[in-house]
């Protein structure tokens, strides 16, 4: 089995959407692990997550601590952002939002742990780029220590020029999301990480996951990759993350 933590130096990071299933046992969990040590098991085959928690509620310093103190110094998180800056302030007149959603991730931040922000926007906000431009302004996501940010668009409208233009002048990523409803362009606009969701249901083949490897190792050499898999009932989204990374160490050998 391929190290996480080595992994991780490469540049390629992967994971699932959440940890907390308890139908992943006994394929991904062992049958006797209690739910607390799930996090911990996680980590020792993977190297990130996108928490989805911080869609509806910002974490706690003392479970950023949990959640720190269970994983290795070469594991990230990724963090979902509010649905009250994504979909019901739909970014206006967020700069306090975004900064009290940064704040709250401060302890992640300076461990050194912390992956993209993602901000999905729903499947009926159309391009706006007026207000995407000034959202990006906001002053929590600029200047020293500002995190990464990505934006998973949901609308075909904001797949043209002037979104790109907009997000590389802000260092911002597009998060590259698989959907069955929507194709999103592989275009690169942050320079120092790409973001990927591999959302089919049901997963993918061993073929399949050895082309992610090569083409995400390839992409690895110029910035940080994320790639999260879908979660789903039955653990099939994080053995594929598992396969992707032992396939992504034997493609960095080559």
């Amino acid at each position: 089995m391929a190290d996480p933590a080595e992994s991780a130096r490469k540049g390629v990071y992967a994971g699932t959407s959440g940890w907390a299933y308890a139908t992943w046992k006994p394929g991904f969990y062992p049958a006797g692990l209690a739910a607390k040590r799930f996090l911990e098991h996680y980590a020792s085959r993977l190297n990130s997550v996108e928490v989805n928690y911080t869609f509806r509620m910002l974490p706690s310093p003392a479970m950023l601590a949990g959640w720190l103190a269970a994983t290795h110094a070469g594991f990230r998180f990724s963090f979902k952002a509010p649905q009250r800056i994504t979909h019901f302030n739909r970014l206006r007149d967020c700069d306090a939002a975004v900064a009290e959603f940064v704040a709250a991730l401060e302890p992640v931040r300076a461990a050194g742990r912390l992956g993209p922000l993602l901000f999905q926007l729903p499947p009926n906000f159309k391009a706006d780029h007026a207000r995407l431009a000034g959202f990006l302004d906001a002053a929590a996501l600029k200047g020293a220590g500002a995190p990464m940010v990505a934006f998973e668009f949901r609308h075909e409208s904001w797949f043209t020029e002037e979104t790109y233009a907009i997000l590389r002048a802000h260092e911002a990523a597009m998060c590259i999301a698989e959907s069955a409803e929507l194709q999103t362009p592989d275009v690169q606009c942050a320079r120092g990480f790409a973001c990927y969701r591999l959302r089919r249901d049901g997963g993918y083949s061993a073929e399949e996951i050895a082309k992610f490897a090569e083409r995400f190792t390839a992409l690895a050499r110029e910035r940080d990759v994320y790639v999260y898999f879908k979660h789903e009932d039955e653990p099939t989204g994080a053995l594929n993350a598992v396969a992707f990374l032992e396939a992504c160490a034997g493609a960095a050998k080559r």
